[in-house]
């Protein structure tokens, strides 16, 4: 995979910071309460180290082979994150490897990720992944599931369950990923009502949508290609 056009790491950061801060005050929200992801699938680890080196701290990518090629080519510290689906015979690389995981939807996977967390390591953050589209072949546990699978994880050791996470329809108009932001809001408000867990992340909200995501509660967005431009094959 080539990028269509090295755009400055920098500069498009900044413009993206911009637009998280305005959409963070529209809502009445502190700009620092939302996590920026930079998100590097299929960028090169001198990109990485571009973004690391802008102020980014957190990285996300979706495949555990990418990330475990590109790692140690990355010469600045950051926390990792993967985003992309987890499996749970891949999920022993996975505990090594990420700081974070945002789609875990299985006891399996929790209990995958637990077994293989190298000793020493703080417990891996784990968000929940909902699935709230209905549409065919998506990831994620279904809303009426959720409350079920939290309280199987929350005492799995050498993970800590964070929150949850979304991922929107695709669409070509950002509003209409409102509805399903607001909704994993207040499946998360719900749940901490009834049950007394504290679950403060929200992941969701990509280059697309990651304003709509923000005004709707998101505490982490997921950024690539507003970040780093357009990718081809």
């Amino acid at each position: 995979m080539t990028i269509a056009e090295e755009v400055p790491v920098a500069d498009q950061l900044a413009a993206v910071r911009a637009r998280m801060d305005a959409a963070a005050r529209r809502a009445n929200r502190d700009p620092d309460d939302v996590l920026l992801i930079a998100v590097t699938k299929g960028m090169p680890a001198a990109r990485v180290d571009e973004a690391i080196a802008a102020g980014v701290g957190d990285i996300g990518e979706n495949r555990i082979q990418e990330a475990a090629d590109k790692q140690p080519e990355v010469r600045n510290g950051a926390r990792w994150h993967l985003i992309g689906h987890l499996q749970t015979n891949k999920a022993g690389r996975a505990a090594a490897l990420f700081d974070f995981v945002h789609s875990v939807d299985s006891r399996r996977v929790a209990d995958a990720l637990s077994a293989h967390r190298p000793a020493g390591r703080d417990p891996i953050g784990v968000l929940v992944e909902v699935e709230l589209t209905g549409r065919p072949a998506r990831s994620g546990v279904a809303e009426s599931d959720v409350e079920a699978l939290v309280e199987q994880l929350v005492n799995v050791p050498s993970i800590h369950v964070m929150g949850l996470m979304t991922i929107a329809p695709l669409s070509q108009h950002a509003e209409d990923a409102r509805a399903t932001f607001t909704r994993l809001r207040r499946v998360r408000d719900h749940m901490e009502h009834i049950t007394g867990w504290a679950l403060p992340e929200l992941s969701m909200g990509m280059s697309n949508d990651f304003e709509i995501a923000i005004e709707e509660g998101a505490t982490m967005v997921r950024i690539g290609r507003a970040i780093f431009g357009e990718r081809v094959a």
